[in-house]
């Protein structure tokens, strides 16, 4: 049942108005739906991404969300033209290049952080 359900990812905001100005401005996603609260971005084709107000805490360490595109050196390129500082891995298993792209088993990636500390993540397959 569940194999075939959609899924919305789930992301905290410590300042929503500062979450949404990164989701709406440099991303470009579109709120569908918004309260003092909480907004829900359409993301793609049926998905959507749910950005919730919280209490501070510690922020994540991994990957929350990945958008999949076509073009990554260009997406990559948009969002560095907008401010987005991607982040660069030297690990075991995961190295980005001079563009701060990974390459691992014919797929690309590249990550980033949006205001909150969440981590988001750019794949070309």
């Amino acid at each position: 049942m569940l194999a075939n359900s959609l899924v919305t990812p789930t992301l905290p905001a410590i300042d929503l108005k500062r979450a949404r100005s990164f989701y709406e401005d440099k991303l470009g996603l579109k709120a569908v739906q918004s309260s003092e609260q909480d907004v829900t971005y359409q993301a793609g084709a049926g998905t959507n991404i749910y950005v919730w107000q919280r209490e501070p805490t510690s922020a994540t360490d991994h990957t929350e969300t990945v958008f999949a595109v076509q073009d990554i050196e260009e997406e990559v390129k948009d969002l560095k033209a907008k401010g987005v500082k991607f982040e660069s891995y030297d690990m075991p298993g995961l190295r980005t290049d001079e563009n701060d792209i990974a390459a691992s088993d014919g797929a690309r990636a590249a990550w980033f952080k949006d205001t909150e500390g969440n981590v988001l993540g750019l794949v070309q397959m």
